[in-house]
């Protein structure tokens, strides 16, 4: 049976605070071998002083985005940015957040959030003396769907899919491509638990005690689909137009040719 419920006591995380002892101050001894904990990724961001000042929120998602994926601006004039940032993560305004920060302030990812996923998973067994496994969570949009959901994006101690390949299905037949990220499904779930302005940053996990391993499992950082194997590259616009300059740069230099010909 899977029990999924937030842990209460986290307050406020200031720069500095080590979340280690505030997460295992929550808990108590309530968490056993085989636990997962889902931990917001802007508390992690928050106590690595992440925090960037910044009167304009563009400025810092330029300076994080790595490549633009897709750009709109809506009838007001307000513009929505879809961009690669610097781990990958293809999200809205490249994670940057500007919610529940200090005044000229807005909040980054977390630097490395497997590396802080797996130093909080090392540092909870050892004071715990308990085998778990930690995922950082972030909220994101998503492709063709309405709405927003929590996906994993560091992970230690934990293994982020649920490798179905080689197997069967309830009929018998084989499975070739099934894999899901679970990673992803445990950071939703446990969203629906700690919610969006409760101030519960932490939920744990329990019932998944084969997904919890090493702490050199792979990452979050796993789960992004390298570049080869992305079928959604560009926005549909920008694809378009990419398309045209290939197109007219192709047709100049084949009229260029043509004519050195003569």
């Amino acid at each position: 049976m899977l029990q999924i419920w937030a842990l209460e006591g986290i307050g406020e995380v200031r720069e500095g605070d080590d979340l280690v002892a505030l997460i295992a101050d929550a808990a108590g001894d309530a968490l056993r071998d085989g636990d997962i904990l889902v931990v917001t990724s802007k508390i992690v961001s928050k106590a690595e002083g992440r925090f960037v000042s910044a009167s304009d929120r563009e400025d810092a998602i330029t300076a994080e985005t790595v490549r633009i994926v897709a750009s709109r601006t809506s009838p007001t004039g307000q513009t929505t940015r879809i961009v690669e940032n610097r781990l990958g993560i293809v999200a809205a305004a490249a994670g940057v957040d500007a919610s529940n920060t200090p005044h000229g302030t807005v909040l980054l990812l977390p630097v490395d959030p497997d590396a802080s996923a797996r130093a909080l998973a090392t540092g909870l067994r050892e004071l715990l003396g308990v085998e778990i496994g930690v995922i950082v969570s972030d909220t994101h949009g998503r492709a063709w769907r309405e709405g927003q959901t929590d996906n994993a994006i560091g992970a230690g101690g934990v293994h982020v899919f649920d490798d179905l390949r080689g197997g069967t299905d309830a009929e018998g037949r084989p499975l070739f491509v099934t894999q899901p990220c679970v990673a992803d499904e445990l950071a939703s779930a446990s969203d629906l638990v700690k919610g969006k302005a409760a101030r519960l940053p932490v939920a744990v996990v329990r019932g998944r005690a084969d997904l919890v391993g090493a702490l050199d499992l792979p990452g979050a950082r796993s789960v992004v689909r390298p570049a080869e194997r992305d079928f959604f590259r560009l926005g549909a616009d920008e694809a378009r137009e990419e398309g045209y300059e290939e197109g007219y740069a192709d047709g100049f230099e084949s009229a260029r040719i043509e004519a050195d010909g003569d």
